[in-house]
């Protein structure tokens, strides 16, 4: 059987390069990006620079032509801009230029689906209110709602997302699926110190490599992603099955099987027990042996 043809955009950036070794077996790879180097300065095999900011989408068309479907990683960053800056509004407008550029061109190329990496930050002003115990747990039908620039970029990405599933442009419907990457890290559970929200929050956000694999690749390839309306769209929180979520999983379960095979809790079980005792010794006013 043929393999799928899937085009990769900011292949050389964190998110892709973890990924890749998978995707590479798997798939028929069209790699793009700016620059051929992850951010270790190591060059990745196959990658092809391309300007997908670039208004003229016929200088980097050719690389779309006859895909099955498109994983949107790019991303422009700007080290030292914080996202709430005045300054990251310009870079964000720029990022979401470049995702009406990717959807363009899918749906001028008649791609099946996008699939967009997109941020938890889509939907984080829930996080002050989880945090302040004002809400419990956040689900992907809430209206998104972000406090910084970086976080209304990617719920833009989102919205626009839809717009290109209803069909109205172009007359087609792109299917899209959205992923809100949660922590795809195994460090965020080390900067925890005593604090429990804190370690709450990096074990609730845990997302493994196998998991996002999976979540990914389900993505791409389930066949029937339309919502109750009949709308080719779908926004999934990229987590692991962890009993700290605070983000909910279950459409990507239903929608598309998605099944975690890794709970934070299990993974980091030796470091939770380290932080709930330096907690107590915290509130008990004595110090860590």
């Amino acid at each position: 059987m043929a393999k799928r043809r899937v085009v990769v955009t900011g292949a050389t950036g964190v998110i892709a390069t973890r990924i890749l070794p998978a995707l590479r077996e798997r798939y028929e790879l069209t790699l793009l990006d700016v620059k051929s180097t992850d951010p270790a300065g190591e060059e990745v095999a196959g990658v092809t620079v391309a300007d997908l900011a670039c208004r003229d989408r016929d200088t980097y068309r050719r690389h779309f032509e006859g895909a099955d479907a498109v994983l949107h990683c790019a991303f422009r960053q700007s080290p030292g801009v914080g996202y709430d800056s005045p300054e990251r509004y310009w870079l964000e407008a720029a990022n979401v230029d470049m995702a009406y550029n990717i959807y363009m061109t899918c749906q001028e190329e008649e791609i099946r689906r996008a699939v967009v990496i997109s941020s938890n930050h889509a939907s984080d002003y829930y996080e002050r209110l989880v945090w302040a115990d004002r809400m419990e747990f956040v689900t992907p039908d809430m209206l998104p709602l972000s406090d910084n620039f970086y976080g209304w970029a990617k719920a833009s990405y989102e919205l626009l997302g839809f717009t290109f599933a209803c069909g109205e442009i172009g007359g087609r419907a792109l299917e899209n699926v959205q992923i809100r990457i949660g922590g795809p890290r195994e460090t965020d559970i080390d900067r925890c110190g005593a604090d429990l929200k804190k370690m709450h929050r990096a074990l609730g956000a845990y997302l493994s490599l196998r998991d996002e694999i999976q979540l990914l690749v389900k993505s791409i390839e389930t066949q029937n992603i339309e919502d109750d309306n009949g709308i080719p769209f779908q926004v999934f929180y990229g987590v692991s099955g962890n009993a700290h979520n605070f983000w909910s999983i279950a459409n990507a379960r239903r929608v598309i099987g998605y099944e975690p095979e890794d709970d934070s809790q299990v993974r980091f079980g030796d470091k939770i027990a380290r932080i709930i005792q330096d907690a107590r010794l915290d509130r008990a006013g004595v110090d860590s042996p």
